[in-house]
């Protein structure tokens, strides 16, 4: 009689418990990697929508912004964010703290602050 040859059960159930543990490793770096993609993706969108309104104060005006908040819509690469201005005065009358929000859907993306002087 010849020996028998392969594998047995147990063997096989082992190495296919391996494999899927490593596929299941695979698969949730793979998403985390679209989820940093994704993003970083509305941080940068985020950010030219910030950048632009704190542009636009700036050149606007020849003296400091009035203190205050506003609201205004940003569209950036078909979608819709809207930034949050805020104006504060500063303990030095020749600098507003200004600071900008961003959202989208109602969810925060990006925030920046700034101090502007006068011209």
């Amino acid at each position: 009689m010849r020996p028998v040859r392969g594998f047995t059960l147990v063997e096989v159930l082992v190495a296919l418990g391996i494999v899927a543990i490593a596929l299941l490793a695979g698969t949730q770096a793979t998403s985390a990697l679209t989820r940093n993609a994704t993003r970083q993706s509305d941080v940068l969108l985020a950010q030219i929508c910030a950048e632009n309104e704190l542009i636009a104060l700036r050149l606007a005006r020849g003296q400091l912004p009035g203190v205050g908040d506003t609201d205004q819509p940003c569209e950036q690469a078909g979608r819709m964010f809207r930034v949050l201005l805020g104006v504060r005065p500063t303990p030095n009358p020749s600098f507003r703290r200004i600071d900008a929000q961003v959202l989208e859907d109602g969810v925060p993306v990006l925030r920046i602050t700034t101090i502007q002087g006068r011209f």
